[in-house]
């Protein structure tokens, strides 16, 4: 059977729709995903700098010069260590960047440059700006005011608190690599059980392709399986149309009979009454009436093959209907002891047609060949799987005389004749070639290897009976 198209296959249409969907999903999930968790690490890198800020706060204390100091140490250590990301540091309100009154030891030489604002105290400022070897930082800023006591002058301080961006960057970061691997193996894990969904969804449909291919090989008359409820409506109409395309052709077949039957009787009475006389009417009616008998028969035999042809699931082994005809021929031609011999033809080779029409063609093709032959007639058969797809090819030579090729096509037509002395009326070769193409088939006309007339046969060969599998 023909495949369809990629761009006609309904499995590659699901496929390419859910694998799109699943795509646009991962897709704007991970951007999703990816967004929360930034904006998430980015509140809390700002908390957590919003609490080191709190904490100096609360260790701040100012002594009896004027000067701040830290009650206690910051509990973060990466505020001793050099360069380590995290650094502090107090300046005067009224000084900007001026060496820094106090800083963390993590800062070692360096200060903090942060703008001046003027804000008002505890407001807490958030700045951008360039760290120890430029590295890019995020700070906090709150300025707070100490009253004057009788112990200690008060004084206005900038409290900074900043940290390395990379330290919000790098977790990010981590998580997008990990996030965009989970979701590959997800998106490969979704299309793989799309893909088993689609073949799973199918295979009703690949069932009824194979139930389709039985019928068109002629090893069922109908539609058979276990169908999904969805299918079974199809499945029901097109076994009805099945059986009254059946139906048309028996009818067919009847009315043709009866055609005959109407017909062959006038037609015998109007040869007999010629028969006894020899004047020119009488000569006119034995002609017409042959004529009409050679029309009657053509045309019978093609509209009883076109029905057949025209009839799913008609099967026939050429090997019974061949030896049968050969015990035939042997008896219509004893007088000549012709040797008729069969090649070796297997249980395989099967016409998908009508058993009367196979026995119509090979018939009219061995008795020609019988009627030709000096003493030799040869029948062989297998299988030709061309451009066209498979066929029978049945072979028949003789060792006649043979037809030169430039009357090949002439004998093919209806009512011509080789050789006027050989009785006959002319419809053998026509008949074969005529109802060989109504299946499809045809007729082919050569030079024997025995030195007379070899007639092949191509006919559609039908599958073995049990030969289509459910694959």
């Amino acid at each position: 059977m023909t495949a369809m198209p990629a761009r006609g296959s309904l499995r590659l249409r699901l496929l390419a729709g859910t694998l799109f969907g699943v795509a646009a999903l991962i897709v704007v999930a991970g951007w999703g995903l990816d967004n929360l968790f930034r904006e998430h690490v980015a509140r809390q890198f700002r908390a957590e700098l919003a609490t080191h800020l709190d904490q100096l706060t609360a260790h701040l204390v100012v002594d009896e010069g004027g000067r701040p100091k830290l009650s206690a140490a910051l509990s973060d250590p990466r505020f001793s260590r050099p360069d380590s990301g995290l650094y502090w540091q107090i300046d005067p309100a009224d000084e900007t960047g001026a060496g820094g009154a106090l800083r963390s030891r993590s800062l070692w030489d360096d200060v903090l440059g942060v703008p001046a604002d003027v804000a008002a105290d505890g407001t807490v400022h958030e700045h951008r700006l360039d760290g120890p070897g430029g590295i890019p930082l995020c700070a906090l800023e709150r300025r707070v005011h100490f009253e004057d006591t009788p112990d200690s002058p008060g004084g206005h301080f900038r409290l900074i608190v900043a940290a390395d961006e990379r330290l919000m960057a790098e977790p990010v970061a981590r998580f997008r690599g990990a996030l965009w691997i989970a979701l590959g193996l997800l998106s490969a894990g979704l299309g793989l059980a799309a893909l088993i969904q689609v073949i799973v969804g199918l295979a009703p449909l690949r069932q009824l392709r194979i139930a389709l291919a039985r019928v068109h090989e002629g090893s069922a008359q109908r539609l058979e399986g276990e169908f999904p409820a969805e299918v079974m409506p199809l499945i029901d109409d097109f076994n009805s149309v099945l059986a009254r395309n059946a139906e048309v052709v028996e009818r067919a077949r009847t009315q043709a009979g009866n055609l005959a039957h109407a017909l062959k009787t006038p037609l015998s009475v109007l040869a007999n009454a010629s028969a006894g006389r020899e004047d020119e009417l009488a000569a006119l009616v034995r002609a017409q009436v042959a004529a009409a008998q050679r029309h009657v028969q053509s045309h019978l035999a093609r509209a009883k093959a076109a029905a057949a042809a025209s009839l799913p699931g008609a099967r026939t082994a050429l090997r019974p209907v061949v030896d049968g005809l050969l015990r035939t021929m042997h008896r219509l031609h004893a007088a000549r002891s012709l040797d008729l011999v069969a090649g070796p033809i297997g249980d395989s080779l099967v016409f998908r047609g009508e058993e009367q029409d196979l026995q119509e063609m090979l018939g009219n093709l061995l008795d020609n060949a019988c009627k030709w032959a000096r003493s030799r007639v040869e029948i062989s058969a297998g299988i030709d799987s061309g451009a066209g797809g498979t066929s029978l090819l049945i072979t028949i030579d003789d060792d006649g005389c043979g037809i030169p090729a430039s009357q090949r096509d002439a004998v093919l037509r209806r009512g011509v004749r080789a050789d006027e002395r050989i009785p006959g009326s002319g419809l053998g070769l026509s008949i074969a070639d005529d109802l060989a193409q109504l299946y499809g088939g045809r007729l082919l006309l050569g030079d024997s290897p025995l030195g007379g007339l070899r007639a092949r046969l191509r006919l559609p060969a039908a599958s073995p009976a049990g030969a289509l599998g459910g694959s």
